[in-house]
């Protein structure tokens, strides 16, 4: 712990969340993080100059901290995705350093006419149907459920997706490409059997994320995908110069 300099310089909040932030990263609160009362104790400092710097440190989301509850340290997402071109789940769960792998939880054609809809299709149009569990690592990361117009992608219903991309698998056996996109992300806290099958933890929430894929102007896939929010974080630039700016994935190939 480091003596905070009461000379009048800078604050001593922000003082006080620069020496947390050290003691974060050093490892020093992996067991617990300290209450409020012990931080005004061993800084000798004021509550109001402590609930400063956690305010901060909250914002940042370095630690989680709820009204009558103890403050915790965050837990780091294990995969970060990039924002902005066509992207693949598969290849930043990858890049994480972690293996993948699916459990297809349903593969066929069905009707569903809400989706035939957003698809701008008839109600009875069928579709393929695919539910795949994703997994980084040995835990799951996100249920994913697509559907896409069957008379496209039939073939699809030979292929093995418990390690293969769903556009890469749709380019080489249907030479459909996905050229553009639109996705609506939100956080949601999840249904208990969604709960259960992610193995979320009881406070965690989730990122919902409904995507329309389309091929020269056409729309082609509905998808839903719920990922994990302890597990998962999204990223973008931005800078003087250009302002903000979607970053591109690093790679290319549609993968998810």
């Amino acid at each position: 712990m480091t003596a905070l300099d009461r000379s009048g310089g800078e604050p001593l909040w922000k003082q006080l969340q620069a020496d947390l932030i050290r003691r974060l990263q050093s490892g020093a609160f992996d067991a617990a993080f300290p209450g409020e009362l012990a931080l005004v104790e061993q800084y000798a400092v004021s509550r109001h100059t402590v609930r400063q710097a956690l305010g901060q440190l909250r914002a940042d989301g370095l630690i989680v901290a709820e009204r009558g509850r103890q403050p915790r340290v965050a837990t780091v997402p294990e995969i970060r995705q990039p924002m902005g071109a066509l992207y693949s789940l598969f290849s930043s769960v990858e890049a994480s350093g972690l293996a993948q792998h699916s459990v297809v939880r349903a593969l066929d054609i069905r009707a569903d006419g809400v989706i035939a809809a957003r698809l701008e299709l008839e109600a009875s149009i069928p579709l393929l149907y695919l539910e795949r569990l994703r997994y980084a690592g040995d835990e799951p990361l996100a249920l994913d459920r697509v559907w896409l117009p069957a008379a496209l992608a039939e073939p699809l219903l030979d292929a093995d997706f418990t390690h293969t991309s769903l556009y890469n698998e749709l380019a080489e056996r249907t030479g459909l490409r996905l050229d553009h996109g639109r996705e609506d992300i939100r956080a949601v806290m999840p249904a208990p059997a969604e709960r259960a099958l992610l193995h979320c933890p009881a406070e965690a929430a989730v990122f919902s994320i409904i995507r329309q894929g389309t091929a020269q102007n056409r729309p082609v896939e509905w998808r839903h995908t719920i990922v994990r929010g302890d597990r998962f974080a999204l990223s973008a630039e931005f800078s003087e110069n250009t302002g903000y700016r979607l970053t591109p994935a690093t790679a290319q190939a549609h993968g998810w």
